[in-house]
């Protein structure tokens, strides 16, 4: 596989010097300083893009040209924007990047509670906790009728953990919370992020998986155009959050997203911590049954709890089999350079603990240390090198 590392561009406290030293080849990276649903042009592409190879390095991946929730629902200037993101995926074509990220979970990107939960050895990790996010829905938000999407167990669990929190602490669970919400799409306060989350309960799970078929069924054609590939991220956690439809969170989601847009140019970003942070995902086996339409891998770990629950483990000590996970796709890979069918799988080393100086720094992105992901890139080299010295592939 192809190792990649998440740059955030220019900005970012990790150089691409840094990342080279690091022994990533590739870059994951995105025009973050545009909006979602306006225009990546060829030439901003190409800027971003010299500036990688300028360091010896490939921008192998973009995650994410982001999907606008006009587009997910089918609303507003939905139209618009799902020409802008055609263009945009030619024009990433035209200047040489084949393979594009994106999600369609709508209202938040990704979800955590706590994003500095401490560890045992003293660094710190991203954690969901059901009960925290619980007493956010419920008794901050006040999204109305959130108690029935709960256990009474959890409700219980949900008032006794509010009562606990003072004014300081209930912000600091809002910004974790809504860390995850994207850039640039209106409001982020609570009666903002109420209206949006109204829209998609009332769309539904049915129609927001349609508006996903009919959005590939206008973008994928786009990407036929200039060899590109497009792999969707499952939903991040895989379970419904606000009473909100999931439509990328289990394999039958994953089976019916390809088989309604057969081609090629349609494919999976296979994330092994947000699949995996359901106990019935069979990581192994979906990698296998998909194994040809898998373009792009997150590779990290969990730890699940009873109640819904999780933490990012270490890379290789999780619930997953990581090492199992590897090698599916060490032996995908080997059937690809025997039909001479693709290229090397990227895969990126997603998110790392915060650890040693980093914990005092504050400089890191959530999820995105240097030494963390260092670590983590390390363990899962060794996992590949093994493999592959048994001369299995």
């Amino acid at each position: 596989m192809q190792e990649t590392w998440r740059w955030f561009g220019p900005t970012d406290s990790i150089s691409l010097k840094h990342i080279a030293q690091a022994g990533a080849s590739g870059i994951v990276s995105a025009l973050h300083e545009i909006p979602a649903g306006e225009l990546w042009s060829e030439q901003d592409i190409r800027r971003q893009k010299d500036l990688i190879d300028s360091e010896g390095l490939t921008w192998s991946v973009i995650e994410s040209i982001p999907v606008h929730n006009d587009i997910k629902a089918r609303s507003g200037d939905y139209a618009r924007m799902i020409e802008n993101y055609r263009q945009s995926v030619i024009n990433a074509g035209n200047v040489g990047i084949k393979t594009i990220c994106y999600n369609f979970m709508p209202v938040v990107d990704w979800t955590r509670t706590n994003l500095n939960y401490s560890l045992p050895n003293g660094g710190q990790a991203l954690r969901f906790e059901m009960a925290d996010f619980a007493a956010y829905d419920i008794h901050v938000l006040n999204r109305p009728g959130a108690e029935g999407d709960y256990s009474q167990e959890l409700l219980d669990k949900a008032n006794a953990r509010i009562k606990s929190l003072d004014d300081e602490q209930i912000l600091q669970l809002e910004r974790n919370i809504i860390a995850g919400l994207p850039g640039g799409e209106g409001s982020h306060d609570r009666g903002g992020i109420r209206k949006t989350i109204q829209l998609f309960n009332e769309l539904g799970t049915d129609r927001l998986r349609e508006n996903l078929f009919l959005f590939l069924r206008e973008v994928v054609p786009a990407a036929e155009s200039v060899g590109v590939k497009l792999c969707v991220h499952p939903d991040d956690p895989p379970f419904s959050l606000f009473g909100l439809p999931r439509v990328v969170s289990t394999a039958d989601d994953a089976r019916a997203m390809l088989a309604a847009c057969p081609s090629p140019s349609n494919g999976l970003t296979m994330c092994a911590g947000s699949f995996g942070a359901r106990g019935d995902n069979d990581l192994v086996a979906m990698c296998r049954e998909f194994a040809d339409r898998i373009y792009f891998v997150h590779l990290r770990n969990v730890i699940r709890e009873a109640d819904g629950s999780f933490y990012e483990s270490d890379h290789l000590a999780g619930d997953n089999d990581m090492v199992g996970l590897i090698q599916a796709l060490l032996e995908e890979e080997s059937r690809r350079r025997k039909t001479g069918d693709g290229e090397e799988i990227p895969m990126r080393p997603d998110h790392g603990h915060l650890l040693a100086d980093e914990l005092k720094d504050g400089s890191s992105k959530p999820g995105y240390s240097y030494v963390g992901r260092l670590k983590g890139l390390a363990e899962l080299r060794g996992v590949i090198h093994t493999l592959n010295s048994l001369g299995r592939f």
